[in-house]
């Protein structure tokens, strides 16, 4: 194999200009999908070679578990320089498990505070927190664990106090305390109506309306979405600076989020940069091909782009963003004159699949030509390393 055995490791480098086709001639929901799979496919190869170099390099190590015929001369001549690498692999090895654990427990622990800071409100599909600071997230929702209890709660129910949530990078602001339990007591009256009487509860699937103020439908409770429904956390400081239509086109953008869980696809490509610095281009695709299939949705849901844009503009110069990198938001940072522009202009093609004899089939066809080599070469250099290590290995 020689030095063809390190091709896994730097193939993602191929993925720059695939990441740059997808991004500006697919549509958003298709450049997401295909530069994440890309993205998963080359990380998960990567770190399979990289732990196969280790244990070649190290099998002759002496008190090492392997089998003895991990070390035979045959074996390590697969992997040029096999004892320097096999020892650097170590630290690098460490080095990706250590930076993709701290990636999915900060993801965790985010969402944990956040749904704990809600749990005395009302389980509706958007949370209005008063808070001055402007902001705005889609939260997903839990994957197991009890519904919250519908209508309220006790005070201070598992809410965490003094502004546990912003030292995490933004979520819940100091304050919380004031305001789980209390069921949105102050600062929301100067817009519900407004947001109401335009129909922005209405034309945002009745997000508005269901979650702040609303009279109760029946004589019974708010309507219980169970534990795994997401739900839109936006301040009153936000809100204030968007007009009704503009708070419209936040609420469909945040829906399209949790609709289509872009959390997936960016804690994805987020552990994917960890696992290979080289993909760090995807994650920064992804990040804006998937604002881009959100600002698409809402777009068509309100049925208006240049509202949409307007709407990004101006939470772009006020909001503080997402709490981090895995969870999505209209203020997400990135190229917003990008997506600005986009919005002005017509909308992308809606099939999946451009034809192939025109500029943008011949992009996307490249795009995936090169995704599909890459990822084919570096699971083929994986395979053949597992192949080499399994008929060294006595039965």
């Amino acid at each position: 194999m020689g030095v063809f055995v390190f091709m896994p490791l730097v193939l993602p480098l191929t993925a720059w200009p695939v990441a740059r086709l997808a991004e500006q001639h697919l549509h958003p929901r298709t450049a997401t999908r295909l530069l994440t799979a890309m993205a998963a496919v080359l990380a998960l190869c990567s770190t399979v070679c990289l732990g196969l170099v280790m244990v070649v390099g190290t099998a002759q190590l002496p008190g090492n578990p392997l089998p003895d015929g991990w070390s035979d001369p045959e074996v390590r001549a697969a992997v040029p320089y096999d004892e320097v690498v096999g020892k650097v692999a170590i630290p690098a090895l460490c080095a990706v498990v250590v930076a993709c654990g701290r990636t999915l427990w900060r993801h965790a622990r985010v969402r944990h505070r956040a749904h704990r800071a809600l749990a005395g409100l009302p389980d509706t599909e958007v949370a209005v927190l008063p808070d001055a600071v402007p902001y705005a997230y889609a939260l997903p929702g839990r994957r197991g664990g009890c519904a919250p209890r519908v209508g309220g709660g006790r005070r201070g129910s598992g809410a965490p106090r003094g502004g546990d949530g912003w030292r995490d990078g933004g979520v819940l602001r100091g304050g919380v305390g004031r305001w789980a339990g209390g069921v949105l007591r102050v600062g929301v009256g100067r817009w519900v109506g407004d947001a109401l009487r335009t129909g922005a509860g209405r034309r945002a699937g009745g997000a508005v309306r269901g979650s702040i103020g609303g009279a109760p439908r029946g004589g019974g409770g708010r309507r219980a979405r169970g534990p795994r429904a997401g739900r839109v956390v936006v301040t009153t400081g936000l809100l204030d600076q968007l007009r009704s239509a503009e708070r419209r086109a936040l609420f469909a953008h945040e829906r399209a989020h949790l609709a289509a869980r872009h959390d997936r696809f960016l804690l994805a490509v987020q552990l994917a940069a960890r696992a290979n610095p080289f993909l760090r281009p995807l994650r920064t695709a992804v990040a804006y091909t998937a604002e881009r299939w959100a600002d698409e949705e809402a777009a068509r849901a309100i049925g208006s782009r240049r509202t949409v844009a307007r709407a990004i503009g101006t939470a772009a110069l006020v909001s503080r963003g997402t709490p981090v990198p895995t969870l999505a938001g209209l203020a997400a940072p990135g190229p917003v004159p990008r997506r600005v522009a986009a919005l002005l202009g017509p909308a992308p093609a809606v099939r999946t699949w451009p034809p192939v004899f025109t500029s943008v089939g011949l992009a996307a066809w490249g795009a995936a030509a090169g995704t599909a080599v890459s990822a084919m070469s570096s699971a083929n250099s994986a395979v053949t390393m597992v192949l080499i290590l399994h008929a060294a290995t006595p039965l």
